[in-house]
């Protein structure tokens, strides 16, 4: 049921331990055990798959010398962190190993009788929920982090109960948009997010759109920016210029991402007469965007592909000569955080955080959102601009990556957040 697999890396946090033990140690001058200097935080969501940002984060609360802890309704993971605790919940494609799991936490919670009911009428999703009160009162965690605001119902017996520190983060669409146009969710989470104990915001933008959501003199909100190991980002410093301006956008084909605007800025450089090839991975078969791009006649000039394995997008987005973001809605776009990185120059729309990564013609380029005319404009531009220009971008892109988007950066963040909680 826990899987755990010993860390063998070599990077050390050991700084961050350090830092973190003294100001618990000045907090509470009784904090003399080292033992007690270690938290157990509890990372949920909703599967082993957890996204780039947690996998980053758990690394590093590891090395930092925590126990961490990582619920999911599934069995296995191909690729577990070292030195994290997978704890299964019960994957309900697999009929046995769900029977096997659920009366596990049936003897835990000495309530076997109840989850033989259960298993006899097949209610699974009610089995799901005890399977998740079960481990979390066995394992009395110091800290339960849940990713996503969707899964706030999961959650509901144990807010209410205030047995427990609860930590969520606010990003994208679930925090930015759904709330604003539903109504009913709305005031679903105005009366549950004051029973959380603290936030984790993935940028200032978001974060203020929380507080129409719910504020409070006594809220702890830390914004936290993801953080990327950037050993594994090979800056490419040579400038790009391909005979055929290459244009490249990442990301699944949801109209948050307004790739519908990409495209017609993409029409708009065909009439321009700009020799062109836009690229967007991950969206290959999207109806929709399929239709625009056949209506508009770019069948040459743009293609959807399939989604790819990282490195593959990598060597990809290194090879471009420009990454464009056209959301919508972000909070800050990791994959735009990765391109900077890499050493490709960004062009984005003035979406949530992203003026807190892109300083307009220091950075990249920010354009106005839901405006295709705009996007072309500054993809002309950029096409005419001469190499040192883009070197300038480039470099002042990488510098801010370094500085704002460290992988430890992110891990003191998170920790700063979880002992204040």
């Amino acid at each position: 049921m826990i899987q755990k697999v010993v860390s063998q890396e070599s990077i050390s946090f050991d700084s961050i331990s350090r830092k973190h033990k003294y100001v618990r140690q000045q907090n509470n001058d009784s904090l003399n055990n080292d033992s007690l200097n270690k938290l157990k935080i509890v990372i949920f969501d909703g599967s082993f798959e957890t996204t780039a940002f947690i996998r980053r984060l758990v690394k590093g609360l590891v090395k930092a010398n925590h126990d961490v802890y990582i619920f999911g309704f599934n069995e296995v993971l191909k690729n577990p962190v070292h030195g994290v605790n997978y704890i299964a919940l019960g994957d309900s494609q697999n009929n046995w190993s769900f029977f096997l799991t659920s009366l596990k936490w049936g003897l835990k919670s000495k309530r076997i009788i109840h989850y033989l009911n259960l298993l006899i009428k097949g209610n699974k999703s009610t089995l799901k929920r005890r399977n998740l009160d079960a481990a979390i009162n066995f394992l009395e965690p110091d800290i339960i982090h849940v990713q996503w605001v969707s899964h706030i119902s999961l959650f509901e017996k144990h807010l209410a109960e205030n047995k427990f520190k609860f930590v969520l983060s606010q990003r994208g669409y679930q925090t930015n948009v759904r709330p604003f146009v539903n109504a009913e969710n709305f005031a679903y989470l105005q009366k549950w997010l004051p029973k959380f104990s603290g936030f984790h915001s993935v940028s200032k933008a978001i974060s203020d759109v929380g507080n129409q959501l719910y504020s409070s003199t006594s809220k702890i909100d830390q914004v936290v920016y993801t953080g990327l190991d950037l050993e594994k980002y090979d800056f490419q410093s040579d400038v790009i210029k391909n005979n055929t301006l290459q244009i490249m956008s990442v990301g699944r084909p949801h109209w948050i991402k307004g790739y519908d605007y990409a495209i017609k800025a993409c029409s708009l450089l065909d009439q321009h007469g700009i020799d062109f090839r836009y690229t967007i991975v991950g969206a290959s078969g999207d109806e929709e965007l399929l239709f625009l791009i056949n209506d508009l006649g770019l069948q040459d000039k743009v293609e959807l592909t399939n989604k790819l394995p990282q490195q593959e997008v990598f060597q990809l987005i290194k090879h471009a000569d420009v990454f464009l973001l056209s959301s919508i809605e972000e909070g800050i776009a990791n994959v735009a955080v990765e391109a900077m990185a890499l050493g490709t120059p960004v062009i984005s729309t003035d979406c949530g955080g992203m003026q807190e990564l892109i300083t307009h013609e220091k950075e990249g380029w920010i354009v106005p959102t839901r405006d295709a005319e705009a996007m072309a404009h500054q993809l002309i531009e950029f096409s005419q601009l001469p190499k040192e220009k883009i070197e300038e971008v480039k470099s002042a892109a990488r510098k801010k990556v370094e500085q704002q988007h460290n992988e430890l950066q992110m891990v003191e963040g998170m920790l700063e957040l979880y002992e204040k909680v």
